[in-house]
């Protein structure tokens, strides 16, 4: 198959397009012929090495944990998956190697959902990660309730654009952080959006001059501390960027796959009531161009890679 993959840390330059061997296809797995495969900033920070103390790389390793595709042979074991099935998934496992930049990937069931009638392969696969982490921060460790206020950082952003609209849906009020040109984006979320930078405390105030009862912190750094002194007194605190929440009293978070959570956001998706937006597709030979512009780090929903299809024959 043909695949993107890099042999050692580094760079995007370290990306190359070659030719793998197919998958093996375990008992508990399904081989999907991958249609698109969504980018994250953990894409690169695998690459670059920042994972190496937690996860092993078995090089040469195909970076990519989103997916979207097709299933062309279940595993012995499966029941949940036949030929023909319409799937995405979070297709993360405990080491770096096998991932979903390629023109297959033998996943995990327990890392899918079939794939929302209602969204492209292109914006299914851009719902998994995100989606997954935004639900699971919102109601597994904030626990937003109704009526509650929520201040999102990085509103615009794959997960802050989940979030906002993850916690609009469970009747929570949400400031969203955002560059001025996301504003309107915001809004169409649901969101009431802020500005980032000097002064973000006093414009947060003044939209909830008691605080707020839950900070999802999707940036860290700065905009960490900040949340601190926002929080009202029985708030909560959490973050995916900064280790730092804990010494502020919040939790740390990692996203992990989870087939129920991910038919509960494909069923949202199928209601309405979230939409993933794609800002930008690559096909798959131009990986390290997506990576790159992911990189920078101001990108409004989510950048997707694109594989050439033919069906099965």
């Amino acid at each position: 198959m043909k695949a993107i993959s890099y042999a050692r840390y580094g760079g995007p330059e370290v990306l190359e397009l070659g030719e793998l061997r197919d998958p093996k296809v375990g008992p508990d797995s399904v081989l999907v012929k991958v249609r698109a495969a969504a980018v994250n900033p953990v894409d690169w920070k695998c690459r670059e090495g920042y994972l190496d103390g937690a996860l092993d790389a078995v090089f040469p390793v195909v970076p990519g944990w989103d997916v979207s595709g097709v299933v062309v042979q279940p595993g012995v074991a499966v029941a949940e998956y036949a030929v023909g099935d319409e799937v995405m998934g979070y297709v993360r496992e405990d080491f770096l190697s096998r991932g979903t930049f390629a023109e297959y990937v033998a996943a995990p069931v327990r890392t899918l959902a079939r794939k929302p009638r209602n969204l492209s392969f292109e914006e299914a696969a851009g719902l998994p990660l995100v989606g997954l982490t935004a639900y699971q921060v919102l109601n597994r460790v904030l626990e937003v309730k109704r009526g509650e206020t929520v201040l999102v950082h990085a509103a615009a952003g794959g997960v802050g654009s989940l979030a906002v609209q993850l916690a609009v849906h469970a009747g929570a009020r949400v400031v969203g952080t955002a560059s001025e040109h996301n504003h309107d984006f915001v809004r169409e979320l649901g969101g009431e959006p802020v500005t980032y930078g000097e002064g973000l405390a006093e414009r947060v105030r003044g939209l909830a001059p008691e605080g707020v009862d839950a900070v999802f912190d999707t940036v860290g750094g700065d905009a960490l501390k900040v949340s601190a002194n926002l929080v009202a007194p029985e708030g909560r605190l959490a973050s995916i960027a900064d280790p730092e929440v804990v010494s502020y009293g919040g939790r740390y978070y990692f996203v992990r796959p989870d087939p129920q959570d991910l038919r509960h956001l494909a069923e949202l998706a199928e209601q309405g009531a979230v939409g993933v937006h794609v800002s930008r597709t690559f096909p798959l030979e131009r990986a390290a161009d997506a990576h790159r512009l992911n990189q920078e780090g101001r990108t409004r929903g989510k950048i997707v890679v694109t594989v050439d299809w033919e069906p099965e024959s």
